[in-house]
């Protein structure tokens, strides 16, 4: 357990000390990145639309992402052949799910005087009702769901993801990619609402990768895809720790063309410092041609990307993007290009879900 807790120390050092430790050795004011709650003046200068980067990042997006979805499309027509499996009846709770979401929209995306009070908090309900109709579907279509196969590591996600979102709500000081809008509130009440509403971040996608995990088509295509047998390699572990630590040291920096890192750097170091530690990790199972795990944890959070950004588009306390470069051609408030962020964010949650998970397990020998 200690030598966990000292990786964890170490990892933690390095995620929120390299981007302060960028911004001081490059004389810029260091305190601009530490006033809670963060200021909503934007003091960095975001770089406008570009049509060669949007190409670009197009490109790239398209390049990682095609081969996936066409091979899951493909197998989804040969897994219709075969049947969809068992298929049994939505739990009881799970029409609760649907009848409290479905209030929590209305609400959400109303402006009732009597409801005034509460306005600003619909969206911890919307996304607890999500989970409860998430998982239900998942127990009707395979017999078993994420929150009652795995309770204690499911209840433990919600502080978990409080911490995990407030680690991304720091990283964006340094490239000022969304802002809030909505009440005013105190420090304390910030600080509240905010962990209240981040809690239900890693069960919301840990729940959704579990119902991906239950369809035929997913299964069939990625169970035996492509073998990456180099990926456990120490020497990929050193690229991968020194190019997030290298990211996350200049983000703050130069954030105009560092603000991707934001979503992709802490992944590359938590893998980097399991390979070069010999544990498992994310990316494990590719090296014998699994990539269930990979890609429905990424997708995963792809789809909880559009709900996210759906009911927030017409909610009173809601986030507004300033991405440089792609901020155009809007779904939501979210520019087009910026769902790509989703997918490695997906494979950060399923890490840190396994990170929870390991300490579980150690406690329980």
């Amino acid at each position: 357990m200690a030598t966990r807790v000292w990786k964890l120390f170490v990892l933690f050092s390095l995620l929120v000390g390299l981007p302060l430790l960028g911004v001081w050795v490059h004389g810029l004011p260091v305190h601009r990145y530490l006033v809670f709650p963060p200021p909503k003046a934007e003091y960095i200068d975001h770089a406008p639309f570009s049509w060669k980067a949007f190409c670009l990042y197009s490109l790239l997006i398209f390049s990682l992402t095609f081969p996936l979805a066409w091979r899951w499309i493909r197998s989804g027509r040969g897994a219709k052949k075969g049947g969809g499996g068992q298929q049994g009846r939505l739990p009881w709770w799970g029409y609760l799910g649907v009848v409290t979401g479905a209030s929590a929209w209305i609400l959400a995306w109303t402006r009732l005087e009597w409801f005034s009070p509460w306005q600003l908090h619909t969206f911890t309900p919307l996304w607890c009702s999500f989970i409860l109709v998430v998982n239900a579907i998942s127990q009707k279509r395979g017999g078993k769901c994420f929150m009652l196969k795995r309770p204690r590591l499911f209840l433990l996600l919600f502080p978990a993801s409080s911490v995990f979102w407030w680690f991304f709500e720091y990283l964006n000081r340094f490239v000022q990619n969304w802002h809030y809008l909505g009440g005013e509130v105190s420090a304390g009440q910030y600080l509240l609402y905010g962990s209240i509403s981040f809690s239900t971040v890693l069960p919301a996608v840990l729940s959704t990768k579990e119902l991906l995990l239950t369809f035929p088509s997913l299964n069939q295509a990625f169970s035996g895809f492509v073998r990456a047998p180099w990926i456990n390699h120490p020497l990929l572990g050193a690229i991968l720790l020194l190019s997030a630590s290298a990211s996350l040291f200049f983000i703050g920096v130069c954030p105009n063309y560092l603000f991707p890192m934001l979503w992709v750097a802490p992944l590359l170091m938590i893998t980097g410092l399991q390979i070069l530690g010999r544990e498992p990790h994310v990316f494990a199972a590719i090296s014998r041609g699994d990539w269930r795990d990979v890609v429905s944890a990424a997708f995963a959070a792809l789809l909880c990307g559009w709900f996210w950004e759906m009911w927030n588009y017409c909610s009173l306390a809601k986030w507004e993007y300033s991405v440089p470069f792609v901020q155009r051609f809007h779904l939501f408030e979210m520019p087009l290009l910026g769902y790509a962020g989703y997918l490695p964010f997906g494979l950060e949650c399923y890490a840190v879900a396994g990170l929870v998970e390991g300490f579980l397990a150690e406690k329980s020998l």
